[in-house]
């Protein structure tokens, strides 16, 4: 499937988040060369499309999907080094699940198509599986905007107050 490049969108906040009649999406990876959005079905089962991640701010790939909202799944596939005496396993075969994620889409199985090697090959862990993992791997769903509480303050008279300082340094 042909990814096709999203408009910039922005690296904060990590994740996806809906906003501006879109969806900002937001990864970490220092490391990675290329990263790509897969948008599925709403049950997870079906890729429907791809996009590229162009933006990279400091090890923050980011992007806008316009027209997007609440309730798309999808997930990740990362493209980079494959050098797992480095602990580099970029491996765009394997669909990952957004580490921001605050929804979650499927049942994990223990499958042979979600390892990063091949199991029972003569390398073990150091040989590198093709197989896609997509339809089984888990996914992220993007979750709805939570509502702004009206906040009041606490009316504690300044005599029974604690007032504390911290430096994150």
């Amino acid at each position: 499937m042909v990814a096709t490049p999203l408009p910039a969108g922005r690296p904060y906040p990590l994740g996806s988040s809906v906003r501006d009649g879109g969806v900002n999406f937001a990864l970490f990876s220092a490391h990675a060369e290329r990263i790509e959005l897969c948008v599925f079905d709403h049950s997870g089962s079906q890729e429907q499309a791809r996009h590229l991640l162009t933006e990279n701010r400091d090890g923050i790939w980011h992007g806008f999907l316009p027209g997007a909202g609440a309730g798309l799944v999808y997930g990740w596939r990362a493209y980079g080094p494959y050098a797992p005496e480095r602990g580099h396993r970029f491996n765009p075969n394997k669909l990952l699940l957004d580490p921001y994620a605050r929804e979650i889409v499927g049942r994990f199985e223990w499958r042979d198509e979600n390892y990063g090697y091949p199991r029972g090959h003569p390398d073990g862990h150091l040989a590198l599986d093709l197989r896609d993992n997509g339809r089984w791997a888990l996914k992220a769903r993007v979750a709805a905007p939570t509502p702004v509480r009206e906040l009041h303050p606490p009316h504690t008279p300044l005599s029974e107050s604690v007032i504390y300082e911290l430096h994150v340094k």
